[in-house]
């Protein structure tokens, strides 16, 4: 049977079962096909995973709308940002020169990437529209470094499920599967709207995730983790792991 076939198959099955039997049973079909997100627990469990299931079964490919140059909000939205602590300030004075993005866990060759040499790298750009949960979006243009091309350089190794990505912001660290960590648009986000990054949009670095929800394009990024597993991190608050729109 094909891959395609075979995703047909078990989408559709999943879809039914959800539909006759109700959304445990399909949880447990999801489960066998080894698509359970890492929060399954709780009054809304099931309803997780099958949202996480379906979409990864069926968009696993698919590409966040991107808008034109003369769609991109004016200006762009900044949250107020406080101070991020001694280091950081003295980080920011000196224009992130002695900034470091640490790369570690389940790779071949371990990193400490300076912002100079990240720009060296392969950039992309994209103009999409961060969501966020509270009701509010904006469109902007990201430029950055696919995180594949970093998780390439690192030698990340094959046994390898997620990406833990760490915010100096304490309490804003974030994870995702390696599905959307080698998703095209998936990038660490040094520039915006043809600048650099600025501190109240999550400078000198961000992860952009345009095909889940704003949450999950954590701000001030300096640290990622390759794993196999997310017991030892913690839970991303009181908001679902996976958050695909």
């Amino acid at each position: 049977m094909s891959e395609i076939s075979r995703r047909k198959l078990i989408t559709t099955g999943i879809a039914a079962t959800a539909g006759v039997s109700g959304l445990a049973v399909a949880a447990r079909m999801a489960e066998r096909y080894g698509l359970i997100p890492p929060d399954p627990g709780g009054l809304y469990g099931p309803g997780k995973t099958l949202t996480y299931a379906a979409q990864r079964l069926l968009t696993q490919n698919s590409m966040a709308r991107e808008f034109s140059r003369s769609q991109i909000s004016q200006p762009p939205f900044a949250n107020p940002v406080s101070s991020r602590g001694k280091e950081f300030d003295r980080l920011q004075a000196g224009g992130f020169a002695d900034w470091r993005l640490t790369v570690e866990g389940m790779v071949a060759r371990p990193a400490s990437l300076s912002l100079a040499v990240l720009k060296t790298y392969p950039s992309s750009s994209q103009i999409t529209q961060l969501v966020c949960e509270e009701g509010w979006s904006y469109v902007a243009e990201w430029i950055g470094v696919p995180l594949s091309h970093i998780l390439e350089r690192v030698g990340a190794l094959p046994q390898a499920r997620f990406v833990v990505y760490v915010s100096s912001q304490d309490g804003w660290d974030g994870s995702i599967d390696m599905a959307d960590a080698l998703h095209p648009q998936t990038i660490l986000t040094y520039g915006m709207n043809g600048g650099d990054l600025s501190v109240g949009c999550g400078g000198p670095l961000r992860m952009r995730i345009p095909r889940q929800l704003g949450y999950k394009s954590v701000k001030f990024i300096n640290r990622v983790i390759v794993t196999d597993n997310l017991k030892q991190f913690p839970a991303e608050g009181s908001y679902s792991w996976y958050a695909g729109i």
